[in-house]
């Protein structure tokens, strides 16, 4: 092993030493899961302690570097103790890291069979012995394999899990685990409500900055291994030299964390470069530019991922805009890609102003292109037919595209769920959306299965999320929204991870593992996200938002310049009943499922009652499971919203005891705003929703303090905290 690479984790060591001195308190929520403070128990801190002496690395690459920084770092700080790491003599109770290629010590285990049904990604972690010395080993195919294995133990000690005859065996379900940006070039982050872009790209590339390293570290310990670094509502700079230049630097520091760069792309930018009077995909001059483009950009970033692209979409330009389809428009850049490896995610987030219902506008522009987009283009959909809803029925397109590579995209940020202000663990949510059977080849073909390729046997599989953290000093704003960071990661390497599981795994890392903090706080997290769809839009209701910032209610948003911009769009309520019919008397959304769920979605009588109202308008006094009325089930749902935020208020408050100080503070200020908005969702609501039912509250339930018109003023003067969109910064006096 070279001075070199013991030099790199010199340096590397440094900077943290440093960045802790820069701290001076470590529990502001900078480090997220990555905290390595040491194990509380100290019985099993000994027992640690006795079984890691040294950690032995043969390799001299910068993956193995960032791998042994990061355990030499992790374990250090869990067992309390300095561990040396070394390429010479082999002790006892030694880690040994590496792949056969790499290390000799590695190689002499004859682990070859077993790490080849792990891929690239995959590794093994488990206690053996080598020359008659017990050690515990961590091997993979790959230095990236190596890192994420490295991660896999130091969680087993965070969350304090034996050690004893280890044997784990991993590998992800997915290929592409990529995490999305909506950062815009002057730094303001579109849905984004925790501060400016991380990309300072006025320093770069000269400076870069260690957030980006622990960045990289964060992603990488949950198997994240792609990154889009701009808004998709894209602007066509990203593709110059300037910008590449700088987008290089980037790609350098994640490099060596397995994180590939890709960029959102402007369908326009032929045109915009003043290259082209025109952007037609099957232009042969289009093309060449194209191609010729795509190439500079792997001149910079050999390893680049690919792009994604929005297109036809909310006022973007695409293949549409020349009489061209989608198939066209991705296969175009597809060809320019595939000689340097790259991919296409093409999102499939459309809805034409000319539709009856938005509901349909994905499948119906999609489905008569399956099995015409080339083999490295993968079609990105959200989990729902419509835009991040708090629930949603699963998107008809998984079920449908048989022919087709696609990937999920779920949303992190909490655009429609109270921003940075409101605790809203989303593992529920990405757990039932990938659960979801969608009997597209008979019972069990959940979209998980289909993701990963099982159900229709395609080639390219993935999900991604929108994260859009930013400068904050704890990343996302409100400290919860990191548990959702960490359960996209957990369930994009493994679909079956249950939300509870990594809510646990959290809580474990990022604050504590006495059981006391862990049990009432992970309940809080799991009743969260329903708080949340309780307070808003039980039933199946949706979009019931103020226009545009998304934040507090406005059900009667109406004579906008789009319908399907409007909440009366979605929610239909009149004298007669509430709800969207979706059934073979209205929109006929339900024929786009298969035909067990298109029959069970269309039966008012057995509809999930979840989303009732997302298929079925409904009579005010429809009999519901319960034995209520609709509308007295509909008052009970948004009063239970707002008593889930009372409970959770009230197991927070008894835990000052198990937090820090800061955190605990900020948590319980964030709580109590995010009572005082239920009540008002709760309040609007219901007081806009009787006006049509007619009907009283039922008895037992707080009567709200203000009248509707209060609340219709409210929207249009209250402060919304979100930096990006006009409509927060439109806010009148009365």
């Amino acid at each position: 092993m070279s001075r070199r690479f013991f030099t790199n984790l010199f340096i590397l060591w440094v900077f943290f030493l440093a960045g802790v001195a820069q701290v001076s308190n470590a529990e502001d929520g900078y480090d997220m899961w990555l905290r390595y403070q040491p194990v509380a128990d100290k019985t099993l801190r000994k027992t640690y302690q006795q079984q890691f002496n040294q950690i032995l690395v043969e390799g001299d690459t910068p993956g193995l570097s960032v791998a042994a920084a990061e355990l030499q770092r992790g374990l250090s700080g869990l067992l309390d103790k300095p561990i040396a790491i070394t390429n010479k003599k082999l002790f006892k109770q030694a880690l040994v890291v590496g792949t056969p290629a790499n290390s000799p010590l590695i190689a002499s285990l004859q682990l070859g069979d077993r790490l080849a049904a792990l891929g690239d990604e995959g590794y093994l972690i488990e206690q053996t012995r080598i020359n008659k010395r017990p050690v515990t080993v961590v091997a993979a195919n790959s230095d990236v394999g190596v890192l994420y294995g490295s991660f896999h133990l130091l969680r087993l000690i965070q969350t304090q899990q034996s050690l004893d005859k280890i044997s784990i065996a991993s590998t992800p379900k997915l290929q592409h685990r990529v995490i999305n940006h909506w950062d815009n070039l002057n730094r303001v982050v579109e849905r984004g409500y925790a501060g400016l872009s991380l990309w300072d790209w006025g320093t770069l590339p000269e400076h870069k900055s260690q957030r980006y390293v622990d960045y990289a570290r964060v992603n990488a310990s949950l198997g994240i291994n792609g990154t889009v670094l701009n808004n998709v509502n894209a602007d066509p700079r990203v593709l110059s030299d300037q910008f590449l230049q700088k987008i290089a630097a980037l790609a350098d520091v994640f490099r060596p964390y397995g994180i590939k760069v890709y960029l959102s792309i402007n369908y326009n930018s032929p045109r915009a470069f003043g290259d082209l009077d025109l952007a037609d995909p099957l232009d042969p001059r289009v093309q060449q530019w194209w191609k010729e483009r795509t190439k500079k950009v792997y001149e910079y970033i050999p390893d680049f991922g690919g792009y994604l692209v929005k297109a036809n979409s909310e006022g973007q330009p695409g293949p549409q805009d020349y009489g061209r389809n989608h198939a066209d428009g991705a296969n175009m850049l597809a060809a320019a890609l595939k000689p340097f490896g790259g991919v296409v995610f093409w999102r499939a987030f459309v809805y034409s102003p000319d539709i009856g219902d938005r509901f349909r506008g994905s499948y119906d522009e999609f489905k008569p292109l399956d099995g015409k987009f080339a083999d490295n283009v993968i079609l990105q959909v959200k989990n729902g037919p419509i835009d991040f809803q708090p629930r949603e029925p699963y998107s008809s397109l998984f079920s449908a595209m048989e022919k087709t590579n696609m990937m999920m995209e779920f949303q992190v940020t909490q655009e429609y769920f109270g921003f940075a202000t409101h605790l809203a663990y989303q593992g529920p949510l990405f757990e039932e959306s990938l659960r979801t059977d969608t009997y597209a080849k008979g019972e069990g073909s959940t979209i998980g299965d289909i993701l990963e390729g099982k159900v229709f046997n395609t080639k390219r599989t993935g999900m991604a999320a929108v994260i859009n953290p930013g400068t904050d000093r704890n990343w996302t704003g409100h400290p919860f929204v990191q548990s959702s960071w960490y359960a996209f990661g957990r369930m994009a390497w493994d679909h079956e991870i249950s939300a509870e599981s990594a809510a646990e795994e959290w809580l474990r890392m990022t604050f504590s593992n006495d059981k006391k903090f862990i049990k009432p706080v992970k309940n809080m997290m799991m009743i969260s996200r329903e708080a949340g769809v309780n307070y808003r839009s039980p039933l199946g209701l949706t979009h019931l938002y103020s226009q545009g910032d998304h934040y507090g209610p406005a059900p009667w948003t109406t004579n906008l310049e789009r319908p399907d911009w409007t909440a009366i769009y979605y929610h239909r309520a009149a004298k007669d009943g509430i709800g969207f019919d979706r059934t073979k008397t209205g929109s006929n959304a339900i024929a786009q499922y298969p035909a067990p769920l298109a029959e069970l979605y269309g039966d008012v009588n057995a509809v999930p009652e979840d989303f009732l109202l997302w298929f079925h308008h409904v009579s005010w006094d429809h009999k519901m499971k319960s034995g209520r009325s609709l509308w007295d089930e509909l008052v009970h749902k948004y009063y239970q919203g707002v008593e889930q935020v009372r409970s959770m208020q009230r197991d927070w408050d008894k835990l000052e005891a198990y937090v820090d100080a800061e955190r605990f503070a900020q948590v319980k200020a964030l709580l109590i705003v995010q009572e005082r908005d239920a009540v008002i969702w709760r309040d609007s609501c219901v007081l806009y929703f009787q006006t049509f039912s007619g009907k009283p509250i039922p008895a037992g339930y707080e009567k709200p303090k203000q009248d509707l018109d209060y609340y219709k003023t409210l929207a249009r003067t209250r402060y919304v905290p979100e930096p990006w969109h006009p409509a927060s910064s439109s806010r009148v006096l009365k």
